[in-house]
């Protein structure tokens, strides 16, 4: 998988941990398709006051492009 300059910028930004993406990317708590043709991989991280962190990913082109990495706020 691709890493776009923006998902590298948001990992230092957001202070968001290479190992907290790849668990989420392996082994997500709940994964998500969207018409967009994006991938939403959502996983709880224990060390970061137990908030989701959500992976979007561009599924349509090969290999595949991790767009944007965020805790979603929005969920509980």
């Amino acid at each position: 998988m691709k890493f776009t300059k923006h998902f590298r910028d948001m990992l230092i930004e957001r202070k968001i941990k290479l190992e907290w993406v790849d668990q989420a990317l392996s082994s997500p708590d709940k994964v998500m398709s969207e018409p967009d043709g994006t991938t939403h991989y959502l996983r709880r991280i224990p060390g970061h006051g137990n908030r989701w962190l959500r992976v979007i990913v561009n599924t349509t082109v090969k290999p595949s492009k991790a767009v944007t990495v965020f805790f979603d706020r929005r969920l509980k």
